[in-house]
């Protein structure tokens, strides 16, 4: 099983208000996966708030991360991109045994050879645009998951030319064939694409209040459902 979360934004204490901790969100995600006994948490970028954090916030995002007991798959964002100096280099998080980050400790793949699984994706690495689902990996297990951060454009609207940056649409969605897609940079919940492949976004922590969580089946199923945050916000 998987937990699917982004647009985490841990941030100093001071820009979370009644919070009064910069890591709620990574906390609140982290403590629902170990409760639905998840094998991977999977964390569709933004993760941070920005590359510029304290030394002691990343030093408390980065225990948290060490104390979770599970694998988690990091993508770096249009927020966070794996650039030098990133918050994951600086915060050591690329030395957690546990912890894998697209594009600092794996290029573009990470393989969980237990599982038969792949999570491969792109990480941003500049604040430029870029396309999230570009060349799709050939399938080299049996169960593949992407993961990307970016903005979905349906076919109604893919031609205006004021859209936004980081976009794909249902052709490239469809053409990373995964078993499952775990999509980073709305807000809120919700499914996306032509149904060929299928597409979640997790939404935010702070305004989902949930994950997705992901089972990949014996049978070849997948089933996605949306369980609340614990604890409860």
């Amino acid at each position: 099983m998987l937990v699917h979360s982004s647009d985490l934004h841990v941030d100093e204490d001071c820009a979370v208000g009644a919070r009064g901790d910069g890591t709620a969100s990574l906390r609140a995600v982290l403590t629902t996966a170990r409760a639905l006994r998840a094998d991977i948490a999977l964390l569709a970028g933004d993760t941070f708030e920005n590359n510029q954090l304290s030394v002691g916030i990343l030093g408390r995002a980065g225990r948290l991360l060490a104390e979770t007991g599970m694998p988690v798959v990091i993508l770096p964002g249009n927020h966070d991109p794996a650039a030098a100096g990133s918050v994951f280099v600086r915060g050591g998080f690329a030395e957690l045994p546990n912890v894998s980050i697209l594009g600092v400790t794996h290029d573009e793949a990470v393989p969980f050879g237990a599982f038969d699984l792949e999570i491969w994706g792109h990480a941003h690495r500049d604040y430029f645009s870029m396309a999230p689902l570009r060349g799709p990996r050939r399938r080299s297990t049996r169960w593949q998951v992407a993961i990307a951060h970016g903005h979905y454009e349906p076919p109604a609207t893919r031609a205006n030319p004021l859209r936004p940056s980081w976009v794909f649409s249902d052709e490239e969605i469809a053409a990373t064939a995964a078993d499952y897609l775990a999509l980073g940079h709305w807000d809120r919940a919700v499914r996306v694409g032509n149904g060929i492949v299928p597409a979640y976004y997790s939404g935010s922590p702070e305004l989902a209040r949930t994950v997705n969580l992901v089972r990949l089946t014996a049978a070849g199923e997948v089933i996605v459902a949306r369980k609340k945050l614990l604890p409860d916000w």
